[in-house]
């Protein structure tokens, strides 16, 4: 069996299997090919087609039963295939990541790095926070792109800051970086002149019909409905935008994910002038807010 035949192989079982996908990947092929690169000590671009030398390599016994163990453990377990491999990337750069924290997939990190939050920024912009940072990957892009801000990220989740910290050891960003336990904006006092974030907001419709990738990720991350609110996914971000100026310069912005929620979001804050900000979603997921608007 070729190393293209494998991926074929591994492909098929995971489309017979079900699997759902979402965690870095988006169809069963491509995490085919992420689990066995992986298995087998692959760089993740080596080249899968027909014509390319690698793909066409034989695969040994010993890779062939890697790789078969690793697929296995995916499709018994039901896990993202992140939490397997240790390791997920976003917008190029590779974080550590495991069950301590959600998988990173914020559309955020896509604003970050192709400028688009940067006609909202000043030239004063140096003190920038990352609430609700899991495994830091948000902070450590906004640090890459800006290297004369100093970022913070901030979380409740006392394990998903010794991730972080993994990540800010691994991208060697200790000397621009802080890491601060906090219950929303409690122990973050500002001000900020960027404030990211992307909470918990998944609806109690949409919690209980979630595949079981996603019930593998901490719950504290994804449930916007654990201060007993109405199950709209809204009560961590009522709490943030009324608390929000407090923490933030004159001329600050907050860039806010809501994923699949802006109907909720907009029921909720039906007088908040926001901006919606294009991604490769479309312009339903992310949205910036000055502190002008949140004042009013």
């Amino acid at each position: 069996m070729t190393l293209l035949e494998l991926v074929a192989h591994a492909t098929q079982q995971l489309t017979d299997a079900q699997v759902s996908f979402g965690h870095g990947t988006t169809n069963a092929r491509d995490e085919a090919a992420w689990l066995v690169l992986h298995a087998l000590g692959l760089p993740l671009d080596t080249p899968l087609n027909g014509e390319a030398s690698e793909a066409n390599r034989p695969v040994a016994p010993e890779e062939y039963a890697r790789a078969a163990t690793l697929l296995g453990a995916r499709i018994t377990t039901r896990k993202p295939a992140a939490y397997l491999t240790n390791e997920a990337w976003l917008q190029g750069v590779p974080f550590y990541v495991d069950e301590r924290v959600i998988v990173p997939r914020s559309l955020i990190a896509e604003l970050l790095v192709d400028g688009s939050i940067d006609y909202w920024l000043k030239e004063s912009t140096r003190r920038v926070l990352d609430l609700c940072t899991g495994n830091g990957s948000l902070a450590i892009l906004a640090a890459m792109v800006y290297p004369d801000v100093e970022v913070t990220g901030a979380d409740i989740s006392t394990d998903a800051l010794a991730v972080a910290r993994i990540n800010v050891d691994k991208h060697s960003l200790q000397d621009r970086m802080q890491l601060v336990e906090s219950d929303g904006l409690t122990a973050v006092p500002g001000p900020f002149d960027l404030i990211l974030c992307n909470p918990p907001y998944v609806n109690a419709q949409s919690m209980a019909a979630l595949p079981a990738e996603y019930k593998a990720e901490p719950f504290i991350a994804l449930d916007g409905n654990q201060s007993g609110g109405s199950g709209d996914g809204m009560d961590f971000v009522r709490t943030l935008l009324r608390q929000a100026p407090d923490h933030m310069a004159d001329d600050a912005v907050l860039v806010l994910e809501i994923g699949n929620e802006r109907d909720f979001f907009e029921a909720a804050f039906p007088a908040l002038e926001v901006v919606w900000l294009e991604t490769s979603a479309g312009e339903e997921q992310v949205l910036l807010v000055t502190k002008e608007a949140l004042l009013l």
